[in-house]
């Protein structure tokens, strides 16, 4: 099977080869833990644990080491620990359990590593000490800065002349810069705020140049892709090449030398406009994953291209949620069927290997779930495994049917309903109509669905 991914860089699709098929790497950037991650945070998380699934299946499981890190030392990290007197960790360290755990709602799998900056501090001071003595960075009153015109390929992601960026940029001025796009990578902190030795000074250390030394650091060079938001093509991830190149080479034009790949999903708005605080239209996981299966969540999250704009709305899950409910039902009338050992069907993977394409995917799982419905009974055994299968590479159809479809009832209301359904059943035998009706409108009322099918009733809660 022949992976193919759109490639930032090169501005194409292109065969995916890594440098060493034992060892394949992939970062994604993570977040910055000061409050809950919203829907449009979770949207690479998703699109790259799809990556992360299938790499695993092309290559093994034991060959792919995935990194995202968690940036917890930042500006807002600092506001929030000072406004409610407690040390940066206490904060960095209950949302990033509560992201993790929210991720996980979301069925994406623990990355193998998930560096955080804190804990790289030598590694960072280690860079920039690299970057000095390559002559791309320099040291002004407590403060290391990039040299930005020392990067003769600076703009080569973002296809970007350097006069453009100037032109375009709301950069900070300062006395100390050579040039007002010069960016930090080492400033001092400010009174109170959390602080690490170095050779230019207490401080601590700006954004970009975290992940260009936990990367370095964790996974070596170059690695093989490196992931993230659209947003973050300019200036981070255009930071992060100068950075990690020139820290090696001193020289230009060795771009591949620090990630061979560069992948980028797409925007996500809100009923077609930007999400911000200011509209009040910031839709957080954390929240969501209380109405919603967090499968339809991430299902939701994959019904577009990566690449491609994502409009949430709330026809999207509700929609998201029938087709969920279609898969299920197929497996639910197969629940006693064996599954057999099977591979991931080939329409699924040669889906997936072209660049990701999630929406073919969802089509092939629709005609999965419909083959194994018309299946014979010899038929069906390989017909579930496969729509299984395609699922987990998905990850999704995680869980038993008969639990989706009464998920979110307690032990409490099951036994209700399945107390209902026997007089309903016993009513309906006598051919007593109206008890049988007196019976479902309590059904209903309960927010529970009755299906009447050929093996009995079943039942769900409505979504």
């Amino acid at each position: 099977m022949k992976l193919r991914l759109s490639d930032t860089l090169k501005r194409h699709k292109v065969d995916f080869v890594p440098k060493n098929p034992q060892r394949v790497t992939m970062y994604v950037c993570g977040p910055t833990v000061y409050n809950y991650a919203h829907i449009g945070n979770a949207r690479p998380v998703v699109v790259f644990d799809v990556l992360f699934r299938l790499l695993r299946y092309i290559y093994g499981e034991e060959a792919v080491i995935y990194a995202r890190n968690i940036t917890d030392v930042d500006d807002k990290i600092n506001q929030k620990a000072m406004a409610e007197g407690v040390d940066i960790d206490v904060i960095t360290s209950k949302f990033a359990d509560i992201y993790n755990a929210d991720m996980r709602a979301l069925n994406a799998l623990e990355p193998t590593i998930q560096p955080r900056v804190t804990q790289n501090m030598s590694a960072i001071v280690a860079q920039i000490a690299a970057l000095i003595r390559n002559g791309h960075a320099y040291a002004a009153e407590g403060h290391v800065l990039f040299d930005v015109e020392s990067y003769r390929a600076y703009g080569a992601l973002s296809n970007r002349s350097l006069d453009d960026m100037i032109a375009g940029a709301r950069v900070e001025v300062a006395p100390y810069k050579k040039n007002p796009q010069d960016f930090v990578l080492w400033k001092p902190s400010k009174p109170g705020e959390p602080k690490w030795p170095s050779p230019w000074g207490e401080g601590r250390p700006g954004w970009h140049i975290e992940c260009s030394a936990m990367i370095e650091a964790n996974l070596g060079l170059p690695i093989d892709i490196h992931g993230g938001g659209h947003d973050l093509i300019f200036p981070h991830h255009e930071n992060e090449i100068a950075q990690g190149v020139c820290a090696q080479h001193g020289h230009s034009h060795q771009e591949e030398s620090y990630a061979r790949y560069w992948m980028h999903n797409g925007f996500l708005t809100m009923d077609a406009e930007k999400m911000s605080k200011s509209l009040g239209n910031v839709l957080l996981v954390h929240d969501l994953i209380k109405e919603f299966p967090g499968e339809v969540i991430r299902l939701a999250l994959l019904s577009a291209h990566y690449r491609a704009p994502l409009d949430w709305n709330s026809d999207l899950l509700v929609q998201t949620r029938k087709r969920l409910d279609g898969l299920y039902e197929a497996l639910r009338k197969a629940a006693n069927v064996p599954v057999v050992e099977t591979a991931v069907p080939e329409a699924v993977i040669d889906a997936l290997c072209d660049d990701l394409s999630t929406p073919r995917v969802l089509a092939e799982l629709s005609a999965l779930a419909s083959a194994l419905e018309k299946a014979s009974q010899s038929e069906k055994p390989l017909a579930k495994a496969q729509l299984l299968a395609a699922g987990a590479l998905m990850g999704i159809l995680q869980q038993e049917a008969e639990s989706w479809f009464k998920g979110g009832a307690d032990d409490d209301l099951s036994a209700k309903v399945e107390t209902l359904l026997i007089a309903r059943k016993t009513a309906r035998a006598e051919k007593n109509w109206a008890e049988a009706d007196r019976i479902r409108n309590e059904l209903t009322a309960l927010n529970v669905e009755v299906m009447d099918g050929p093996e009995g009733a079943t039942w769900k809660l409505k979504a």
